[in-house]
């Protein structure tokens, strides 16, 4: 109902403006045919013609001209509705294929695009529809990517759990110690990957609890290498802490930036071969502060750079659960650190040539 209502308004619009154009196009072209008063050559033979044939032209004018005059109208008004219909139908043709389209994505057709064309307006309309329903198929195949993830890493434990507990059943394994304390590291792994995915959505639905406080950046890094020392003594490895000028007391979640520098420096212990060196530094600049852990480990190529903070991402493949991780960390350092406001980046040479992880924290208005 409405759309008809449109249509009618437009065609009325475009009915007065084509019968004024008619109007004056009568005017002009009987000007041109030397027909109005103003023409000089008319105003002569008239001086010549006697009153009586002037009386009579006078006449027989004034009951032709309603009629000329209104089969110019009804012209004009016949190609204004034409012109009408066009004109509303190229109109609303693009808002039809828009609410066609609107249904579509609606029933979960989410590959639906409109074309883009038409006036301007008509077209941006279109180009924000499309960058919509883009975006709604991307995070629909994240989300059906994060359940098959999931699916995925849930099943190797559990399933691990049921095989052996049906062997021990079944008296195949006895009931020891040692096997009470296999399955005991798989439920561990299970409440790990329950307690990442809870904080990975907390984070992606911007309900990730933070308790802002006040944090001394040089104590952190401080006790964060002090804690981290035993782990890479055991590898071979030499880890350096490294506080580049006078750092700020900024307002953070000093547990979620620990988390995230443990995330971080558990990433380059894999990745970095024993005799290699891991460095964390620390280090204000206008308006941010930075963050660094660099390794001389595995390095990252660039197709995998890209990705390298998405969940469940392993650079190697062939890694273990228990030796490559579940591949969550980098995902998590990247909610925590946007949750306050900043970014994470990934920087890296390529093939062992090893790599460097930058938080940055804005610092201005802290």
């Amino acid at each position: 109902m409405n759309r008809l209502r449109t249509r009618f308004i437009l065609a009325f619009i475009a009915v007065i403006i084509l019968m004024l154009m008619s109007t004056v196009g009568f005017a002009l072209f009987a000007e041109s045919l030397g027909l109005m008063p103003e023409d000089r050559r008319l105003a002569e033979l008239i001086e010549q013609v006697s009153p009586e044939i002037l009386a009579e032209i006078e006449t027989i004018t004034q009951r032709a001209a309603p009629r000329q005059l209104g089969i110019f109208l009804l012209i004009g008004a016949a190609n204004s509705i034409i012109v009408a219909v066009l004109l509303s139908r190229s109109l609303t043709k693009p808002l039809d294929e828009l609410a066609t389209a609107a249904r579509d994505i609606g029933a979960q057709n989410l590959s639906r695009r409109v074309n883009v064309k038409g006036k301007d307006e008509i077209a941006d309309v279109a180009k924000a529809f499309n960058e919509m329903a883009a975006q709604l198929e991307q995070a629909e195949t994240l989300r059906r990517n994060l359940l098959a993830d999931v699916a995925h890493e849930l099943r190797t434990p559990v399933t691990v759990l049921q095989g052996n507990l049906r062997a021990i059943l079944d008296d195949i394994y006895p009931l020891e110690k040692d096997e009470v304390a296999r399955l005991y590291e798989q439920t561990l792994h299970l409440t790990r990957l329950i307690d990442d995915l809870r904080e990975l959505a907390q984070a992606e639905a911007h309900q990730l609890p933070l308790n802002i406080t006040e944090v001394d950046v040089a104590r952190l890094v401080k006790e964060t290498a002090v804690t981290f020392q035993p782990m890479c003594e055991s590898e071979g490895l030499t880890l350096r802490a490294e506080l580049l000028g006078a750092l700020p007391t900024i307002h953070a979640d000093r547990a979620r930036l620990q988390q995230s520098l443990n995330n971080l420096l558990n990433n380059a212990i894999r990745h970095t071969p024993t005799g290699g060196i891991i460095t964390m530094q620390a280090e204000q600049l206008p308006g941010r502060l930075h963050l660094r852990v660099i390794d001389t480990g595995e390095g990252i190529t660039p197709e995998h750079l890209a990705h390298i903070f998405d969940r469940f991402y392993r650079i190697d493949a062939a890694r273990s659960r228990d030796t490559g991780g579940i591949g969550l960390g980098l995902a998590i350092v990247k909610a925590i650190v946007e949750a306050h406001g900043g970014k994470v980046t990934a920087v890296s040479a390529g093939k062992n040539q090893g790599s460097q992880f930058i938080i940055h924290l804005p610092t201005v208005g802290q």
